[in-house]
């Protein structure tokens, strides 16, 4: 039996640099942005950790993880707090700086389609940016979905060194 193909409800999220299209599961909750406590020796992409219920979140500037600029938190910032994805009992969450609010929105999976790649952004090798695992298109806006694998695995990189 054949099962007709869904919409997927996802968030899309406004970085410096970028918008996101997450699934809307991935994400616990949306926080005011506060300066993070520093992390020594880290990339400029971790801007330092945040207290989350008791946790203390490494927070991810997405654009400069992707090289496609550089990105601060400041007025209008927000702070979306991710499920991770590695089943770390170590790091069960992290966060993401983003500009305003995140939006929800309903994607067909018919009009969802994979959008062409971008020279000047840093590329992966296959095309895309480090830390995303897709460009898509939907409408008329273009968004990249995140690599939630692979940021966890550049977030372990970072706080071991």
């Amino acid at each position: 039996m054949n099962t007709p193909l869904r919409d997927i409800r996802g968030v899309l999220i406004q970085t410096e640099s970028a918008r996101l299209l997450l699934p809307n599961a991935t994400i616990s909750e949306v926080l005011s942005y506060a300066d993070p406590e520093p992390v020594e020796n880290a990339p400029d992409w971790l801007l330092g950790r945040i207290r989350w219920r008791g946790w203390r979140l490494p927070l991810v500037a997405f654009a400069p993880l992707a090289g496609l600029g550089k990105e601060a938190g400041g007025l209008g910032s927000k702070v979306i707090v991710l499920k991770a994805l590695g089943g770390e009992a170590a790091m069960p969450y992290f966060a993401l700086l983003t500009k305003g609010f995140p939006r929800l929105v309903t994607v067909s999976r018919d009009a969802l389609l994979e959008s062409p790649g971008d020279a000047d952004a840093g590329d992966d090798g296959n095309g895309l940016p480090q830390g995303v695992s897709a460009r898509v298109r939907f409408g008329d806006d273009v968004a990249y979905v995140p690599d939630i694998d692979g940021i966890e695995g550049a977030l372990r990189e970072a706080l071991a060194a």
